[in-house]
């Protein structure tokens, strides 16, 4: 699971850093089906940055990759 979040978010980073901010992996719990990551650059503070994350990047990886339980951002850097 963890080898797929890596890829999905490779072919997500590049639209984030369009607009200034980036993503990373901060975690994955395959027996949860958690993913964690950290928003970076201008995503960290900005409005939009859950609905990046529940409308974006969640449905992104719920779609093309795997069924996980949910999407985290990680609280030490968000």
């Amino acid at each position: 699971m963890k080898d797929k979040v890596v890829k999905a978010i490779e072919e997500l980073r590049p639209h984030l850093q369009a607009d200034g901010g980036d993503i990373e992996l901060a975690d994955v719990d395959e027996e949860k089906g958690i993913v964690k990551v950290r928003l970076k650059g201008a995503c960290v503070g900005c409005p939009m940055a859950q609905s990046t994350l529940q409308l974006g990047v969640e449905q992104f990886l719920r779609k093309k990759y795997l069924k996980s339980s949910g999407l985290k951002p990680s609280r030490k850097y968000f």
